[in-house]
């Protein structure tokens, strides 16, 4: 059976203090990030970065850094559409562990 051209998908993921790959786009494939949404699980105010990680040039742009979320809050980390070429990704890391929890709706489409 053929690959479907396009698939949905939900990624879901907790940062932690050390900086984590949270999607790469799969080979073959480029990916639209439709949303990326960041839950701050405490009542602590925690801060979060979301950057993009070109394998291509080795170069990671932070897209927010050191943004930081209410307790109890939550937060869209992008304001429009981000495209992530085959083999690229997003990052994210916190400031404290088990205080963000991420959640990224993602669009897969067939490279032609």
């Amino acid at each position: 059976m053929a690959s479907p051209l396009n698939t949905f998908r939900t990624i879901t993921a907790e940062a932690t203090t050390v900086s984590g790959t949270i999607y790469t786009a799969p080979s073959g494939v480029t990916s639209i990030i439709l949303m990326a949404h960041a839950a701050n699980v405490t009542t602590n105010i925690a801060d979060v970065t979301f950057s993009h990680f070109n394998a291509n040039t080795s170069t990671q742009t932070e897209l927010v850094k050191d943004y930081s979320i209410p307790g109890n809050d939550a937060a869209s980390l992008i304001t429009g559409k981000l495209v992530i070429e085959t083999g690229n990704s997003v990052t994210v890391v916190a400031s404290a562990n088990s205080s963000i929890k991420m959640t990224l709706s993602v669009l897969e489409s067939l490279n032609a």
